[in-house]
């Protein structure tokens, strides 16, 4: 097939997962095309079938804002045209989805008719897309969407809950190259962070509020009390510098290391003991299913799309949203040296059940369906 994808092209999971996707369809031998405005992130590799199609946006006195949906729909359009596309996948609600279907009622005033498939991950939907200023347009152009598909039950849940929604939305869930995210023999790395032998625990995110870093130090401070334990946080965005002040004020800048954005994050996973994702929502969680890949436990909240994937008491523990008590609990229990193996194997095998492998072939005959 030929297949267009427009997602954003930065850390965000969406851009991870529409990225990882079309490199997956390549070396199917689907050709893949990337249409946005530079190229994404984890586009980080030649290939014969992928083909990138940068965005260019104009801008001119009369425009406060430069109109980038706009000149998406004009890329969408071109790129549909002249490299023959069969399908458009568009990832995150909006712009996305509004652009194709711009661009799909150019296209069939042309006598060409290219099917769109939204896939929504999380905030399109229960943040931008709650938003009174967005709602009607991500909700219009959901329906008018050829197929919706959303990477978690909890999020076709909210979808249906949130908007009046006439499609059916499938569930693809997230996905993991286990070739990629596996644990590594990074040893002399963990004895740099922990050179005393303490435990090593970790958080990958873009701190927002929504991620709860606080608190993830709170944890840290109550854990770090009863075993010896440092902890990385890779990152960054708009909390880290009140983080950094908390840290100083409860004096643990000497085991906590804030490490930024960083590419090669499985290197680091490879020596973690215990992976913190209390969120306040989470669509899926991502960034725990690259921390079980690389054999790490998850001490995660019960919100959103997680306790699909973070399995209680197996591959780690369930909280309350805030209960830090009751992660720090969870946390000492799975560090005890009884058990940490077993919480180590058991997230392992939960992590293959969304090997790339496996989640690919469904959505190639989700495509299928509708060319």
């Amino acid at each position: 097939m030929n297949i267009g994808i427009v997602c954003y092209p930065t850390f965000g999971g969406s851009g991870v997962v529409a990225t990882e996707l079309g490199k997956a369809l390549a070396k199917k031998g689907h050709k893949v095309h990337f249409i946005t405005y530079t190229q994404p992130i984890r586009l980080d590799f030649f290939n014969e079938n992928l083909f990138y199609h940068e965005v260019n946006i104009t801008s001119y006195p009369l425009f406060q804002y430069p109109p980038y949906e706009s000149a998406l729909a004009s890329k969408m359009v071109d790129v549909v045209k002249n490299a023959k596309l069969d399908l458009l996948h568009v990832h995150y609600a909006i712009p996305h989805a509004t652009s194709a279907y711009l661009a799909k009622q150019i296209l069939k005033a042309e006598g060409i008719d290219i099917p769109v498939v939204t896939t929504l991950h999380g905030t399109d939907i229960t943040v931008v897309g709650k938003d009174a200023t967005y709602k009607p347009i991500v909700q219009f152009s959901i329906n008018e969407s050829d197929g919706v598909t959303s990477v978690s039950a909890d999020l076709r849940s909210e979808t249906y809950s949130a908007f009046d929604i006439n499609k059916e939305i499938a569930v693809i869930p997230n996905f993991i190259d286990l070739k990629r995210f596996h644990k590594q023999h990074k040893e002399h790395f963990k004895k740099l962070i922990c050179p005393d032998g303490e435990m090593l625990l970790i958080h990958t995110s873009n701190f927002r509020k929504v991620k709860r870093v606080d608190d993830i130090i709170r944890i840290f401070h109550k854990v770090s009390q009863e075993v010896p334990s440092k902890l990385l946080l890779i990152g960054d965005g708009p909390e880290r510098q009140e983080m950094e002040q908390l840290c100083r004020e409860l004096e643990l800048c000497d085991d906590i290391r804030f490490i930024g954005k960083l590419d090669a994050v499985e290197e680091v996973l490879s020596v973690a003991d215990v992976f913190l994702m209390p969120s306040e929502k989470e669509s899926f969680g991502l960034a725990a299913l690259e921390a079980m890949a690389c054999e790490v436990p998850v001490i995660s909240s019960n919100t959103g799309g997680v306790p699909e994937l973070n399995i209680h008491g197996v591959t780690g523990f369930l909280s309350d949203v805030g209960d830090i008590d009751d992660m720090v609990k969870n946390t000492l229990f799975v560090l005890k040296p009884e058990n940490l193996a077993t919480f180590k194997k058991n997230a392992l095998a939960r992590a293959k059940e969304f090997d790339i492998d496996r989640i690919v072939p469904q959505y190639e005959a989700f495509y299928r369906t509708l060319c």
